[in-house]
């Protein structure tokens, strides 16, 4: 009930989004920085955002240089300590790391399914260890407050996996049952406090358990990703992949009310969604896959760009963005942000893994 009514509210609100004035105009394909008119939000065209650094006028033709990467971690590919796995299959997708989580401690945790291990890293990017995987197919991890580590596999065990901070399987957690009747309809794992939540489709998530490892047999519902300041819930929904357009909703956690919707602009025409997170102090982070100038279906181009925005009232605080991974690798999360607000990206080539930070301007 409490996803059909926010579901109702936001489409109302998208209608409205729809039929006002556009409050700028998408760029059009050329040599600018992929960000150059993001965030522009509000009713009134040529805007000045006035919080946060890097925030400008729409006006205004110029636009930032793409931020430089702060590298802090490489790794070849392969099955050794200092390696990840990249598997090369001969129909589909090769595939490699699926996915990448901050710990409590700012310890980086990535999912090299292809080795069934978790490998940990200090917030420097030096190596911790290891973790054998309890599930087959693992596609997403996050990690608690208290260091336990949650993976998600969908396709083969439709369980998620529950690994205790001392490294040990706590229990499986069945995805399927009441709110999500197959596997596959999972977009994303996360977790409040001690519940275990997986999203379906990209909207509501359903909370299956608990990182103690014990199934929920209720399943409520929740409307949206939780903020890690547990102030808010966040859904995203593509408005306009041609205008570069995304809406923005904030749902109180404490009431279930609707805050606001926002519509926020990348200025560039978007490939995918793909970010959606919080930091520690209830900043949003809202990153999209852009087409960069020359870029086609044969040799396509694309640039990552992420939106960072006020969690009280949507309005943009900064911006970064990155030229995006060219290999073809198979990956359900290559991006996720930190309690301090890093941004965390892994590059990967033909050669190696690149674990990269930003931050946002």
């Amino acid at each position: 009930m409490v996803g059909l009514l926010v579901a109702a509210v936001v489409a109302l609100l998208l209608w409205l989004l729809r039929g006002a004035p556009a409050d700028h105009d998408a760029a059009p394909a050329s040599g600018r920085d992929p960000v150059a008119d993001a965030g522009q939000e509000g009713p009134a065209a040529g805007r000045t955002t006035t919080t946060g650094a890097g925030a400008r006028s729409s006006d205004d033709a110029g636009g930032p240089e793409p931020a430089a990467a702060n590298a802090i971690a490489t790794f070849r590919w392969g099955s050794a300590d200092d390696a990840l796995g990249r598997e090369r299959q001969q129909e589909g997708n090769p595939e490699g790391p699926m996915s990448l989580a901050v710990g409590p401690d700012g310890s980086i945790w990535v999912l090299d399914q292809v080795n069934q291990r978790l490998v940990r890293l200090d917030a420097n990017g030096k190596r911790l260890g290891s973790t054998p995987l309890p599930v087959q197919a693992g596609q997403d991890v996050v990690v608690t407050k208290d260091g336990t580590a949650l993976v998600l596999d969908r396709l083969v065990d439709k369980s998620v996996a529950v690994i205790g901070p001392d490294g040990k399987p706590r229990g499986e957690l069945p995805i399927e049952g009441k709110g999500l009747a197959e596997g596959g309809a999972s977009t994303g794992l996360f977790h409040d406090g001690d519940d275990v939540l997986v999203e379906r489709e990209h909207g509501d998530l359903v909370r299956i358990g608990k990182t103690s490892g014990k199934a929920d047999p209720e399943r409520g519902e929740v409307p949206g990703r939780p903020a890690k300041d547990g102030a808010n819930y966040f859904t995203m929904m593509l408005v306009d992949a041609t205008q570069g357009l995304v809406a923005l909703t904030a749902v109180a956690k404490a009431t279930l009310a609707h805050r606001y919707t926002r519509q926020l602009g990348f200025g560039q025409p978007i490939v995918n969604l793909v970010l959606l997170d919080t930091d520690a102090g209830g900043l949003a982070y809202v990153g999209a896959h852009v087409e960069l100038p020359g870029s086609s279906l044969e040799s396509p181009k694309l640039g990552v760009v992420v939106l960072c925005v006020d969690g009280r009232d949507g309005s943009l605080l900064g911006r970064t963005s990155f030229v995006g991974n060219t290999v073809a690798d198979e990956s359900f999360r290559e991006l996720t942000v930190s309690g301090d607000g890093s941004i965390l990206f892994l590059r990967r080539t033909e050669q190696a893994a690149t674990l990269e930070r930003y931050r946002c301007q």
